[in-house]
């Protein structure tokens, strides 16, 4: 897992590996540009134009690192300062060490006009604690007024790393973190202002981490890897989990269907849908590789007997939200399943009978959108606030928690907290949930974990969905593709 830490975590960081590797600031800061150079030469060529801005801080001293080296290997480089009484140390040897190969334009009240094909933000850092005012708010909205690509260097120049921002913010198409992404680059309200991010390794000692406390992760391919289990030559149906899927309903069958189709595409031994009278046909004839257990009831789910035969249950997807749902699910919950997911209309009858919601077994997964989650904790002041709700929701109800979205982020009882960064905008479709209650559903039944079938299923339901979107675009792209693109998924994973 790649952590997540906060500003002051980080200065801890470069401050621990200054000391004990010894390294001095100015050598560890040209890391720091060496590896932004490194991803920037490796997307832009020498025939692009290059404006780097940089603030009176040691944010501005990456940027003229920076500067320097695209400099020397042929880039056309238009550096900007403001100027400034007081500058970092390391800044001011950046500094003295570009001017003697390159031109700097300081700004003046008369701010320049950036028609460069590429603008470098090398303004502020993360350490930022007020609004950017004055000046440096002019030539902040001036960027974002420009045509070129912006890239920002470490974070977009007025964005806050761990708290809510205000004011003028740089609006980055690319923001390259340093060794550890910010909290502040994964949440939904500055996603106008990160653009696309990646990390890039500075070689900060992983000793500096060892005694923090963190509980903030995005997830990464080889965490995936390491968990998938290896088939045996010997390993027959019921070694990989018999899931019952509880949903349906009159004109919304099509839901159960995808989760059904999901489970088997992720492995499922088993599966078996408990679906209304009115579905039989529909579910039999889309997915003949499951069974079909049919409710009393003709349009909706009103009843169950026992769950012990099942190793996970899934509940929810196109159930509707009818009162004989309501006693289903009531049934459901009093069974106490050992492995449950719940998902889509099973959580809105949660947020309309709040007393359910303490016959939730203990690791449990909810696998609400905002809305539905909203609906079930009343709202929230901004995303930092809902990650402070949604971890006393966990903690409340002992339950995993998948808040689904850009950057779907898993909440466990501990309190930590899980980032995913597979997934794209053409997944916003219709089915792309019940999709993925089969997905986890399937896990869970298989491993027997709530958080590693939680945080493994978003990782691959998300890869599908990429994989798909390269053959088939964003536009295009539905619910069923990110089932036919699992095994693609699961195939690189193991990989």
């Amino acid at each position: 897992m790649l952590p997540i830490l906060s500003t002051e975590q980080v200065r801890n960081s470069d401050a621990y590996t200054i000391e004990h590797e010894p390294v001095k600031s100015i050598d560890l800061m040209e890391r720091a540009c060496r590896a932004f150079f490194d991803w920037f030469t490796g997307l832009f060529d020498d025939s692009h134009s290059i404006a780097i801005i940089c603030g009176p801080g040691n944010n501005g001293g990456d940027g003229l690192g920076v500067a320097r080296m695209l400099h020397e290997a042929g880039y056309r480089v238009e550096v900007f300062v403001f100027p400034a009484e007081k500058t970092s140390e390391d800044y001011s040897v950046n500094l003295e060490r570009f001017h003697k190969m390159g031109t700097i334009t300081t700004i003046d009240k008369e701010l320049p006009v950036f028609h460069h094909d590429l603008i470098i933000d090398a303004i502020f850092g993360s350490g930022l604690s007020r609004d950017a005012g004055g000046q440096y708010a002019e030539v902040i909205d001036k960027i974002n007024t420009c045509e070129g690509l912006v890239v920002a260097i470490d974070i977009p120049s007025g964005l806050r790393g761990d708290e809510p921002s205000s004011g003028s913010i740089v609006r980055a198409d690319f923001t390259i973190s340093f060794q550890y992404p910010k909290l502040g680059l994964l949440q939904p309200e500055n996603g106008d202002y990160v653009g696309e991010w990646e990390t890039v390794d500075i070689g900060l000692m992983q000793e500096a981490i060892q005694n923090i406390n963190i509980t903030n992760y995005v997830t990464e391919k080889v965490d995936i890897s390491s968990l998938w289990p290896i088939r045996r030559k010997f390993d027959h149906k019921n070694r990989y989990g018999h899931l019952l899927l509880a949903g349906g309903s009159y004109g919304k069958m099509g839901a159960v269907v995808m989760a059904a189709k999901a489970a088997l595409r992720t492995g499922s031994g088993l599966v078996t849908a408990h679906i209304p009278k009115c579905g039989y046909e529909i579910f039999q004839g889309s997915v003949p590789e499951a069974m079909a257990s049919v409710d009393k009831a003709e349009k909706y789910l009103s009843d169950i007997e026992s769950v012990s035969a099942y190793d996970v249950v899934g509940c929810g997807p196109g159930m509707d939200v009818e009162q004989s749902s309501v006693g289903f699910l009531r049934t459901l919950l009093q069974n106490q399943p050992e492995n449950l997911v719940l998902d889509a209309d099973a959580l809105n009858i949660l947020s309309d009978n709040r007393d359910l919601l303490s016959l939730l077994p203990q690791n449990s997964i909810l696998t609400p959108h905002p809305g539905e989650f909203r609906r079930l904790v009343g709202d929230w002041k901004n995303d930092f606030h809902k990650l402070d709700v949604l971890k006393e929701f966990s903690a409340k109800y002992k339950v995993v928690v998948v808040l689904k979205g850009a950057n779907s982020v898993i909440t466990v009882p501990s309190g930590d907290q899980y980032f995913n960064p597979t997934g794209n905008p053409g997944m916003a479709t219709g089915g792309s949930g019940d999709v993925l209650t089969g997905i986890v559903a399937s896990l869970l039944g298989q491993w027997g974990d709530a958080v590693y079938a939680a945080v493994a299923g978003v990782y691959l339901h998300g890869l599908a969905g990429d994989l798909a979107s390269l053959e088939l675009g964003e536009d295009s792209l539905n619910a069923t593709d990110i089932i036919d693109y699992l095994p693609d998924g699961i195939q690189e994973i193991n990989q």
